[in-house]
């Protein structure tokens, strides 16, 4: 028991440690345009809108962290070392095939996106601005995908520590300083476009030190003995098979998140600039927890992969067993914090009044979140070790009717206020979690207790 938590903590600290600054990313982007001028709710609903654009886009390429992580775990614990390299040659590969397609059709993707968001005139205008500037990190942000998934197969959250804390780090301060700049140096900001540009700048100092990191760590261990030939062949083989077969599942699985994600946004964007900035406040201070079950979830992937290489069955559901307890005592803690600092919160997020009232009256939602997604998220990275992709993919499907069915059934009981229709919103994303943790569940032993 000591030795199996002393591992788990081993990979679950730095993720958390690096976990901890991505929140804090999106709340100074929200601060920065809640305070730019006088239109908070707008400036909010454009970054709400202009993030939801992007996620949009890079939760279709989620593979390149999740399969790369799950195949890399199994072939570290397995001692294949050529195959690891493989596998960071080939993702990477793809992610950057997949970037320049992505820059490609930017224009298109836009025009097509906007006939299904609703948002207003001003909104709309914000978060075309935001993404036609932040669409050229792309490169950066899907090949650190690929390098983050790999680190943590390698059972090395210390460079994905580092890497994250590098991006997130550079993003808060370069955003500040593009956008407000120094006024006591007499140096403008460039007020709403420096938040994106800013998060282009930290993107590629990100890829910059995980290369970095391969070079130094790890070109001698793992990339020895991979040679030319290797490298001409890396996109053929049973393994390439199988890691496009675990994509296939993994990006059916991204499209339920997008259109649960979608869903939520643009309904509640539906409902007006300033419950659209309270649901997107709501959602921030909801997904806090999961960057702490993260990381845990992250140790579950890396170890079960290793052990399931290892074919060590004792060791695999000892690592299934203490990370779920750890992750219940996030839950139970970000309850608490939740009942004790939900309005202080609040507070930190906007200046805008208007909006920390309307969303006062969602806190009541924030205290059954946790217990419910954790088990979900710690659920998944036990899933990315076993590489079950077909078993997460349908977890995803079941998640996405349920949340779904749950909002247009509860929508039909009723005339309901704007304010009220946020309500039922925020049941739908509740019922899609129960939906996720319970189909993992009963599918835990025919799907991941395989040795």
């Amino acid at each position: 028991m000591r030795s199996i938590n002393k591992d788990i903590l081993k990979l679950a600290v730095p993720s958390i440690l690096a976990n901890i600054t991505v929140p804090l990313v999106g709340m100074v982007d929200i601060a920065i345009a809640g305070n730019l001028g006088p239109h908070a709710a707008t400036m909010i609903g454009g970054i709400a809108i202009g993030t939801m654009l992007f996620d949009l886009l890079y939760w279709n390429f989620g593979f390149l962290r999740v399969g790369t992580g799950g195949l890399t775990a199994q072939a570290f614990g397995k001692g294949d070392l050529k195959e690891s390299a493989s596998i960071l040659t080939r993702a990477t590969g793809i992610a950057l095939a997949c970037a320049l397609c992505l820059i490609a059709i930017q224009w298109i993707f836009v025009k097509a996106a906007f006939l299904v968001v609703d948002a207003t005139p001003e909104v709309r205008e914000l978060a075309t601005r935001y993404f036609f500037i932040r669409i050229w990190a792309a490169p950066a942000t899907l090949s650190l995908m690929a390098f983050k998934g790999w680190f943590i197969g390698m059972q090395d959250s210390v460079s994905a520590m580092i890497i994250d804390l590098t991006v997130n780090g550079m993003n808060i301060a370069s955003s500040i300083l593009l956008s407000v700049g120094i006024p006591s140096l007499g140096l403008s900001g460039m007020g709403f476009s420096g938040i994106a540009t800013g998060t282009v700048v930290a993107q590629f100092t990100g890829l910059a030190v995980a290369c970095a990191i391969v070079a130094v760590k790890y070109s001698r261990k793992i990339f020895r003995d991979f040679t030319r030939d290797d490298l001409r062949h890396v996109f053929e083989g049973g393994q390439t098979r199988r890691f496009f077969v675990m994509n296939a599942d993994l990006f059916v699985r991204s499209l339920c998140f997008i259109a649960i994600y979608i869903g939520f946004t643009t309904i509640s964007a539906g409902y007006g600039d300033l419950l659209l900035a309270t649901s997107s406040i709501m959602m921030k201070l909801l997904m806090i927890f999961s960057y702490f079950t993260d990381g845990f979830a992250y140790a579950g992937e890396a170890l079960t992969g290793k052990y399931i290489g290892q074919g060590n069955g004792r060791m695999l559901r000892s690592t299934v067993l203490w990370t779920f307890v750890w992750s219940m005592a996030i839950a139970v803690i970000f309850m608490g914090l939740y009942y004790w600092e939900g309005e202080w919160m609040l507070r930190v997020m906007t200046s805008d009044m208007d909006v920390v009232e309307s969303s006062k009256a969602y806190l009541p939602w924030l205290l059954l979140m946790p217990l419910a997604g954790c088990a979900a998220f710690t659920w998944d990275g036990i899933y990315i070790g076993a590489t079950a992709s077909s078993k997460m993919r349908n977890s995803m499907l079941w998640a996405t009717l349920s949340f779904f069915a749950v909002y247009y059934s509860g929508l039909a009981f009723g005339d309901w206020t704007a304010g009220e229709r946020l309500h039922i919103l925020m049941a739908a994303y509740f019922a899609h979690l129960i939906a996720r943790t319970l189909h993992l569940s009963i599918n835990y032993r025919r799907s991941v207790l395989i040795i």
